[in-house]
């Protein structure tokens, strides 16, 4: 009886501790550890995720074009990524991947020139040298922004160079402005001030290019499997959103923690350089939970065009899933 008893009584708390395990959740950053990606980091550290019965596994991506077709392919279940990202490839064909909300309802993309340049708007780029980094999706739209601001697509010299060589060029004036996202100014700034120089941006959504950026992507198989932990994991990451917005020195400690590698006054310039994306008079009319119709479409259209692809080849709104988000 005693014997029976036993067994039965390590049967049960077998049981218990697996109705008690966390569900694991594989997340990707669309690109290395910085300061613009240390909301993740945040709610792991702050144990916003473990309320949640949550553990998050924390992986970087080449891209947002390689965490679409990671998620796609079931080797990670949640990530960041431009929703351009998610739009192109859902127009070439049935990928398994949607955005399930908006992080960036601005896009980042801007020149980086110096003060006194004479570039002090988006018309003076004309005749200009430009450099970018050689993969960067924002060459792929760049000849539209041009043409939007009555500049030929030719009408400035572009160099491709890999992304650690863009600030000393710059700094050096070896060229007359570059490509960035606006998160990371922060380096830019000091590589300029090294110099004697100081760091002007002039982003593209002054200049008419709307649209979302970064967004939270899900892959369809981990929504369908797992609705419940879906969306307990989007609250804990908003959550931390809104944690790292009212505290960025708080998200960059954390970032640093889990990161040792990370320059931690660094990490606090990039996020608080991206909290502008996330927080504006965007976020003030329409909220920052759920896509806008209209604002969804402009993305499309940008990225259609940029693509060479039919308007009418994907309708945006099957891009996103809706009722995960409070």
């Amino acid at each position: 009886m005693f014997k029976k008893t036993l067994i039965a009584s390590s049967l049960l708390a077998l049981f218990s501790q697996a109705a008690l395990a966390a569900d694991t959740v594989r997340w990707l950053n669309d690109w290395l550890p910085a300061g613009d990606k240390a909301v993740i980091y945040l709610g792991v550290d702050k144990g916003l995720f473990a309320e949640q019965d949550i553990e998050v596994e924390i992986a970087s991506a080449r891209g947002g074009s390689d965490v679409v077709t990671k998620l796609a392919t079931a080797s990670a279940d949640f990530g960041s990524a431009g929703l351009a990202s998610v739009l192109q490839a859902r127009a070439q064909g049935p990928v398994p991947v949607v955005a399930v909300a908006p992080i960036y309802n601005k896009q980042p993309d801007a020149f980086f020139t110096a003060e006194g340049s004479g570039i002090n708007q988006f018309k003076d780029i004309a005749g200009k040298t430009v450099a970018t980094p050689t993969f960067s999706a924002s060459n792929v739209v760049f000849p539209l922004v041009l043409e939007a601001n009555g500049i030929a697509r030719d009408g400035v010299k572009l160099l491709k160079l890999d992304p650690g060589a863009l600030a000393p060029m710059l700094a050096t004036g070896k060229v007359d402005a570059t490509i960035n996202w606006v998160t990371v100014a922060p380096g830019f700034a000091r590589s300029m001030q090294e110099a004697g120089k100081q760091l002007k941006v002039i982003p593209w959504s002054d200049y008419g290019f709307d649209g979302y950026g970064l967004s939270l992507i899900a892959s369809e198989r981990f929504l369908t499997e797992k609705p419940e932990v879906a969306k307990k994991f989007i609250k804990a990451y908003r959550q931390a959103q809104e944690m790292a917005i009212a505290d960025p020195a708080a998200a960059a400690a954390a970032l640093k923690k889990i990161v040792p590698e990370v320059d931690e006054q660094q990490a606090v310039e990039q996020f608080t350089a991206s909290v502008p994306l996330m927080q504006n008079e965007i976020s003030e009319a329409e909220g920052s939970a759920k896509f806008d119709a209209k604002r969804l479409e402009t993305t499309w259209q940008w990225v259609a065009r940029a693509q060479n692809l039919p308007s009418d080849s994907l309708d945006p709104a099957q891009v996103i899933a809706n009722g995960f988000v409070e």
